[in-house]
């Protein structure tokens, strides 16, 4: 049972010893919560939140008459309307008024969130970022850490741009409309084909042209970035920048500063720095194909040396937004609001120096045309290269990190980001891949890309050998899945011989042991997945090498590169190259395909939603042109709710979260002042805050934070099953002497094991699903409310029925 085997004893030492360190922040707690009598305040809120995928109002509630009381269409906070002015009736009532907070619309709302699916490789550079190793007392080494996903971030944004440059400028516009063979059968590209002698036929005016579409591509990402930013991440933060004695917050978990969700300046900053960086990636690629005509016997001296003195001036550009990639990261230790004037000013620069290079390319050149590939397309190769190499370094930041001061359970060693960096990677090579050879193949006509049989050349050599090591990945990948199977089948029968000591009064049934054994085998499948995406990150790395060796060393496709070898081996590169190509190229398709479907389907655009509700969680900190950020709109939501709500009745309030809600619910109790959170308990159910993000992300929900945030909220409760392939417990001790630890579980599930008086239908298997319909949701929140009423602040005299109003 994987989601129940932990060491309870070492983490239950840990966590002991993580609150002992936080015992100065605890006495000044303690002293603010002084035990008062239960009748304090009869009034009660539980403000629910709903987990991925989404859910309506009425669902939440029970009833189909709900009100919205404050947000928007996008998020907003719903009652029942017969609960409206529950305030002006206190003591009507013994159950707590529900509230449920719908952020859904965040993520899966329009159809327009479909098209995110293509920012998938800077989302998960993005995630890469947060799941830093904790840092005890390494902070060059943490800030070199920062630094190096940055960067990374960075050369997936060049790399993406020089895929579009790669279609529009070589493909079409270098390659397809400078052979009349290729763009005779194309009207739309007739106008600047080199066979019709019209103003836009010569290569330098048709390369300035197609330049557009790159730019323009880049243009619609600073404007998503932009629009995305106002809409969701511009909610600051609910009390100031200092702690309960009144100074700045030191030493405190991160999700608790105030300027963690509020990363107004580091947005700003990377978002003009890699617009800048994709206009001059286009830039280089007019100036680096115009050059080398001017520089080869025949060219033009003058615009040979105009050319060299705009490369200097590119390459100085380029210089310089690196530097500003590198001078900053994020800030949170107090809201950053303060605006960078200099990087407002860098993508218009850049665009400047994007103009002058295409009206360099289109200066007329007598006698040039266009063979072959464009010149530098070992661009590629290059970016391949730089990306490889920060990868490691990533690596050793992150092992370094995690020597310092390891976390129980945490990943591959603390080398999870860096594989999750090489997945970024890996994905932004598809990508580029996909699109490139797709392209092709529909410009060459019945031609296989790259393999010299059509009218084009087609894509880069590395390209098509980028696509030639997708095979084996896949069949890799394959082989730990059918792993992954088999264990689940051998996991499966043990356990058959155990679920039945779970219902020991009633009559058993093979198959349905089976069925509830299945689903807690299955359920385990999510702690294996470190190793699975271990061994996928490093055999990615390492094709990836060979493949860029491969294209630099024989500067020829894989099948020709063979055609020396033996024929099996010939036979096995060309195979390989062909499926390669086949499948990125399906797999390109595929994306857009989904995306359009998402785009109209609203089932299918809440499965989209649903991965932005696990990826876009944090902020955006490596890569601006990620999709947004929708905590930075939930969590001030929740903490303004909870704040002025409690400050206004005085009563007690539970917040209560489901799956990524719990997630939610953690870190906006997380940023209470003490005197809220001393009115606040927090229950948990299908949590993945210590199985999945207590994993993932050690520096901010590790053993240590956990613990700490279990010192701030005295009432905790976690419920959990073993059924739950995303749920687990926290493994957190209770909070004082005679008191139930956090956690409240296993849960049973089925509630029945046959058909009883209770339950005359069989019980269904809810694994991560309705932990409200189980009797202990209630029993569990009125215990909360009970103790939660003993932790209230005792009222000043005569302000009792204030504190009760």
């Amino acid at each position: 049972m994987a989601a129940d085997e932990r060491p309870q004893t070492e983490k239950t030492a840990k966590t002991t010893r993580s609150a002992e360190s936080a015992k100065t922040a605890k006495t000044s707690l303690t002293e603010a919560r002084a035990p008062a009598p239960a009748a304090a305040s009869g009034l009660a809120l539980e403000l629910l939140v709903h987990g991925v995928g989404g859910t309506t109002p009425q669902a939440m509630l029970g009833d189909p008459r709900t009100v919205r009381v404050t947000g928007d269409a996008v998020a907003g906070i719903h009652r029942r309307a017969g609960d409206l002015d529950a305030e002006d009736r206190p003591g009507e009532r013994r159950e707590p008024v529900r509230e449920a907070y719908v952020w859904s619309n965040l993520t899966s709302g329009d159809g327009s969130r479909a098209l995110w699916l293509v920012l998938l490789p800077f989302m998960v550079i993005n995630l890469a970022h947060w799941m830093r190793p904790t840092s005890e007392g390494r902070t060059t080494t943490t800030r070199a850490y920062g630094l190096l996903v940055r960067l990374i971030a960075l050369t997936l944004t060049v790399l993406l741009t020089a895929a579009a440059c790669e279609v529009a400028l070589d493909l079409t516009a270098w390659q397809c409309a400078g052979t009349p063979a290729c763009s005779a059968g194309k009207a739309w590209l007739g106008f600047m084909s080199a066979g019709r002698g019209g103003w836009w036929s010569p290569p330098g005016r048709r390369l300035a042209l197609a330049a557009a579409v790159p730019a323009a591509v880049t243009g619609l990402l600073w404007l998503l970035s932009r629009r995305t930013w106002s809409a969701y991440e511009t909610q600051p933060p609910a009390r100031p920048d200092t702690d309960e004695d009144g100074h700045a917050p030191r030493r405190r978990p991160a999700l608790h500063l105030p300027g963690f969700w509020y990363g107004r300046r580091i947005v700003a900053r990377l978002r003009a720095a890699h617009t800048a960086a994709a206009l001059l990636t286009v830039a280089a690629f007019l100036v680096q194909a115009a050059s080398h005509h001017d520089g080869s016997p025949g060219g033009s001296p003058d615009l040979d040396a105009l050319g060299r003195g705009l490369g200097a001036v590119l390459a100085a550009a380029a210089l310089f937004v690196v530097h500003t990639v590198c001078r900053r990261g994020r800030s949170e230790d107090a809201p950053d609001h303060t605006a960078d004037r200099l990087t407002a000013i860098l993508p218009f620069t850049a665009l400047g120096l994007l103009l002058v290079s295409a009206v360099y390319a289109a200066w007329d050149r007598p006698g040039w045309q266009s063979h072959g590939m464009l010149p530098g397309d070992r661009v590629f190769g290059l970016i391949a290269l730089g990306q490889g190499a920060l990868v490691l370094l990533l690596a050793l930041a992150a092992r370094r990190l995690h020597r310092a001061a390891p976390v129980e359970r945490t990943p591959l060693g603390g080398l999870a980001g860096p594989a999750v960096a090489t997945l970024a990677c890996a994905l932004g090579g598809v990508m580029t891949a996909g699109v490139a050879h797709r392209v092709a193949d529909w410009l060459d006509g019945p031609a296989t890309p790259g393999m010299g049989d059509g009218p084009i050349g087609g894509p880069p050599v590395l390209l098509t050998w980028q696509a030639s090591v997708i095979p084996p990945l896949f069949s890799v990948l394959l082989l730990l899945l059918l792993v992954l199977a088999a264990r689940t089948v051998r996991l499966r029968k043990l356990l058959c011989r155990t679920v039945p000591d779970g219902y020991p009064d009633e009559r058993h049934d093979q198959a349905r042991t089976r069925a509830i054994a299945g689903s807690i085998a299955r359920a385990g499948l999510t702690d294996a997945t470190p190793w699975v995406l271990g061994t996928v990150a490093g055999l990615t790395l390492l094709l990836g090498g060979g493949a860029v060796a491969g294209a630099w060393g024989t500067h020829d496709v894989p099948g020709r590169a063979a055609a020396g070898a033996p024929a099996a081996v010939e036979d096995a590169a060309q195979t390989a190259q062909a499926l390669g190509s086949w499948c990125v190229g399906l797999g390109f398709v595929l994306l857009i395909a989904w995306g359009r479907r998402a785009y109209r389907d609203p089932a299918a655009r809440r499965t989209v939603g649903i991965l932005w509700d696990v990826g876009t969680f944090w902020p955006r900190a490596a890569h601006p042109f990620a999709p947004p950020c929708y905590a930075e709109r939930a969590v001030p939501d929740l903490t303004w709710r909870m704040r002025t709500w409690t400050e206004r009745t005085g009563g007690r309030l539970v917040i209560s979260g489901h799956s990524q809600g719990s997630v939610l619910a953690a870190a906006a109790v997380w940023q209470l002042p003490a005197a809220t959170r001393s009115r606040v308990a927090l229950l948990t159910y299908g949590s993945p805050l210590e199985r999945l993000y207590g994993r993932w992300f050690p520096a901010y929900f590790g053993p240590v934070k956990l613990a700490a945030l279990h010192d701030d909220v005295h009432c905790w409760c976690n419920l959990w099953r073993l059924t739950d392939p995303i749920g687990g417990p926290v493994s957190l001790p209770g909070d004082g002497p005679g008191v139930a630890a956090v956690d409240r579980g296993p849960l049973k599930d089925p509630l029945a094991y046959g058909r009883t008086a209770e339950h005359p239908l069989p019980a269904g298997i809810l694994g991560h699903s309705q932990y409200q319909s189980d009797p202990e949701f209630a029993r569990t929140r009125a215990a909360l409310l009970t103790r939660l009423a003993a932790w209230m602040p005792v009222p000043p005299q005569g302000s009792a029925g204030r504190s009760s109003a």
